[in-house]
């Protein structure tokens, strides 16, 4: 037997933790033990605990805040490293990935959507015409997004609604990009989100898809007329 190298103790800690929260037992937003505590539940010195938990702090699971203590802000690592590469895309390149995951999330609601889906969805769009009617850009992004993430849980197609909700951060900056909301008027001037909800209503998936495409058109329209 040979003896155990301290990074070896280091990857041992990381993985325990990332077991743990793979299993559920930290909810996001969670603080976790101290590291007194996790010293002794995992066996290991204080140094080996400091540094796995500094290589989750790096991978974007857990968050220490000083005097506080270390929180869970995310579950997939995988799924933090795609939201960094989204936040520095800029919108025309957020549009250009939405035109496939849109048309394909729009195709799918329409077949598979529950009318929980589509009172959810119309809420999201009244939220938005609100937002409008206030000339609130932020409301209005919020709102937007909603919608369209909406759709995405709508067609009941999981990998695809954890794809979209990483679009999170880089849609609201895209969607804000795109509006227009001065004098109250609303970005979407073809009332493509309004076809589009109705589309999804009918369950008509070339309808839905054709809207939704249709949406991301006109926010390519606006990036352009404001250069």
């Amino acid at each position: 037997m040979q003896p155990i190298e301290r990074r070896s103790l280091v990857d041992t800690v990381v993985d325990e933790l990332k077991r743990e929260i793979a299993q559920g037992s930290w909810s996001i937003g969670d603080r976790l033990p101290s590291e007194a505590e996790l010293t002794s539940i995992l066996g290991v010195s204080r140094t080996s605990v400091r540094e796995g938990v500094r290589s989750l702090v790096q991978l974007g699971l857990l968050e220490t805040r000083q005097g506080d203590g270390t929180y869970l802000i995310a579950t997939d690592a995988t799924q933090v490293a795609l939201r960094r590469t989204l936040h520095s895309a800029d919108s025309r390149e957020v549009i250009a990935v939405r035109r496939a995951l849109d048309g394909l999330a729009a195709r799918e609601a329409a077949e598979f959507r529950s009318d929980t889906d589509l009172e959810r969805l119309a809420t999201h769009l009244h939220q938005r015409s609100l937002a409008i009617a206030a000339n609130d850009t932020a409301a209005f992004a919020a709102a937007d997004v909603a919608f369209h993430l909406g759709i995405a849980d709508a067609s009941g197609n999981r990998l695809l609604a954890d794809i979209y909700a990483s679009f999170d951060t880089s849609l609201r900056e895209s969607i804000a990009d795109a509006s227009c909301l001065s004098n109250g008027g609303d970005p979407d001037r073809a009332d493509q989100h309004e076809q589009l909800l109705h589309a999804i209503s009918a369950g008509d998936p070339e309808a839905a898809e054709a809207a939704a495409l249709g949406v991301l058109e006109q926010q390519t329209r606006l990036l352009n007329e404001r250069g």
